[in-house]
């Protein structure tokens, strides 16, 4: 509990923070404020450790062990144990991206997005995976790149027997079976089921050959062909005759 020397009543209407001097309308929301500085908490989720300076918070909290999910979208199924989940989802509907990139024309629709989005500016990697030296961007894609770890794939395809580490290579795999392919080439009648085989494709119009071999003068435009070429040089053979 803060004492009464934090207390600042500045006016009939405003309670300032000594430590940020942000202002409140009564005193109960101040000493909550100040929780936040002093590292009080003083409600526990009695489902796990965590604990909170504030009951509000603990309140949204147990949303997680129960379930609950209050907030629906008006314009779809969707429900949300947040309303700042819920607005975020709601720009989806209306297109409306408040948060842009003064470095470049991009805007998103949340903060958090626009947040990920400036580390492809600033090169920032901020997630390391602790059993090799890859660090990510995204706390979501070092949660996908751990299961080349563990060999987790809690994305199985219903068609078949494959199963991924990711939605979106799942994505990719149900058009092999679906026969879906909504990456055209410009340049010929071709189509493709995802963007890089389209982008390896278009290196055959443009003649690029991004791969260049070390010890001799060849390139390529397709990093398996490169792969396949360097053994020419290191004398591996990884594919053995069973007879």
């Amino acid at each position: 509990m803060a004492c009464q020397s934090e207390i600042h009543h500045v006016s009939k209407t405003n309670f300032l923070c000594e430590y940020c001097s942000k202002a409140f309308s009564n005193a109960s929301n101040l000493r909550r404020h100040l929780r936040i500085h002093t590292g009080e908490n003083r409600y526990f989720c009695n489902q796990c450790p965590i604990t909170f300076s504030d009951v509000s918070n603990l309140k949204t909290h147990m949303r997680i062990h129960t379930g609950e999910k209050p907030y629906s979208c008006v314009h779809c199924l969707k429900t949300f144990s947040r309303d700042s989940c819920l607005k975020r989802h709601l720009r989806m509907h209306s297109g409306e991206k408040p948060y842009s990139c003064e470095q470049c024309s991009k805007a998103f629709s949340s903060g958090s997005d626009l947040n990920r989005h400036l580390r492809m500016h600033s090169g920032e990697k901020p997630y390391s995976c602790e059993q090799c030296l890859k660090a990510f961007s995204d706390a979501s894609h070092l949660k996908v790149h751990l299961r080349t770890h563990t060999g987790e794939k809690p994305y199985p395809c219903k068609h078949c027997s494959k199963a991924f580490p990711d939605a979106s290579h799942l994505k990719v795999h149900l058009r092999t079976h679906t026969g879906e392919k909504p990456y055209p080439c410009q340049h010929c009648s071709k189509a493709f089921p995802d963007a890089s085989h389209l982008k390896v494709h278009l290196r055959t119009h443009t003649g690029e050959k991004p791969y260049s071999c070390d010890h001799c003068s060849k390139a390529f435009s397709n990093v398996s062909h490169f792969k396949v070429h360097m053994r020419i040089h290191s004398a591996e053979k990884p594919h053995s005759c069973e007879h």
